[in-house]
């Protein structure tokens, strides 16, 4: 382990010098301390705030997800982190971030300068700048629905989209469609992938070929279902299978604009379970995501990560809640 002596020794200044970059001192430049930063981060040097077990200090980063009120999906999974985080005396810092906050600063660097053990990344995409610096982090480091290979210091959290997906499709096809779309959140997401390998698998595990035609991608928003909604209706679709709640929401919304009824003309179909789907009309039937449960869970992940457990994934179980979008297509004529 890299120590302040080492550090000042690679860059040639005092160890005094590297302290203060080390601790945001004022007095010196800007780019003296970025330089000692960056050093400090090439060199593996971790604080004694990181590393110590007395009280740790991490951080949620989060970004592209709402979280403020129990009714938006980040809500849960930030207070079941903090519950389990709270009970260890972990000091919990919730922290919105963008793209700008991004490129200004290395992940690492970033990290180290605000002394946190590690973190809990929520709401990133595969392209973000943060997650492809992963691959070569130290920091551990924990996300939701995305993964990087072969870090051990990074691991996975998230629900089994396969069962989801199955369970949706599966309860679909008992009822009798076999017209179902698929209208999934947005691309350049792992989850977004894994959810429509999960959905053409469970289709032909079911005797039936997904129409390319009744398969989009959209975000996670109501307001994607005026895009998608009118196509799949054009090409017959009796299901619609929906990436999320806020998504399936707007697909209702839609379904009735076009003076169709939920589920009478078409079954609508949602995924996590968030509180506004048993307050829809008609109430919706869903895939629960316990995010109470998945906030807990990164917590142990991220413990076992800080102390060298080397967890790649771990996944929680998919809940089928069935409610009254969904019924037997209509007989044809």
């Amino acid at each position: 382990m890299a120590t302040i002596k080492d550090i000042a020794d690679r860059i040639g200044i005092a160890v005094s010098t590297v302290s203060k970059g080390l601790n945001g001192a004022s007095d010196i430049s800007a780019d003296m301390r970025q330089l000692v930063l960056d050093t400090a981060v090439e060199m593996g040097y971790a604080s004694k705030k990181m590393k110590s077990k007395a009280s740790r200090k991490v951080c949620i980063l989060i970004e592209n997800m709402d979280y403020e009120n129990i009714d938006q999906f980040g809500y849960e999974i930030i207070m079941g982190f903090k519950r389990s985080a709270a009970r260890r005396h972990w000091d919990v810092s919730v922290i919105p971030t963008d793209l700008n906050m991004q490129t200004s600063e290395k992940y690492d660097t970033y990290m180290l300068k605000n002394g946190f053990s590690g973190a809990f990344l929520l709401g990133f995409t595969l392209h973000d700048d943060w997650i492809r610096q992963l691959s070569k982090t130290t920091v551990p480091t924990v996300l939701l629905d995305n993964y990087i290979p072969m870090n051990n210091h990074v691991g996975y959290v998230g629900t089994d989209s396969m069962e989801g997906i199955a369970l949706a499709v599966n309860h679909l096809v008992a009822l009798g469609h076999t017209k179902i779309a698929f209208l999934n959140g947005s691309k350049n997401s792992m989850v977004s992938e894994e959810r429509y390998q999960a959905f053409v698998q469970s289709m032909s595990e079911n005797g039936l070929t997904p129409d390319e035609a009744l398969v989009e991608y959209g975000y996670y928003v109501p307001d994607c279902a005026k895009y998608h909604v009118p196509a799949f209706l054009e090409h017959g679709a009796t299901a619609i299978l929906c990436a999320s709640d806020l998504i399936a929401s707007g697909v209702i919304a839609e379904v009735l604009r076009h003076g169709l009824r939920v589920p009478e003309d078409i079954s609508v179909i949602g995924y996590d379970d968030l509180p506004l789907a048993s307050n829809l009309t008609p109430p919706l039937t869903t895939i629960r995501q316990d995010r109470i449960d998945l906030g807990k869970s990164a917590f142990l992940l991220l413990d076992g990560l800080v102390h060298d457990v080397t967890v790649s994934k771990m996944l929680l179980r998919a809940k089928f809640i069935e409610r009254a979008s969904t019924a037997p297509p209509k007989p044809t004529c």
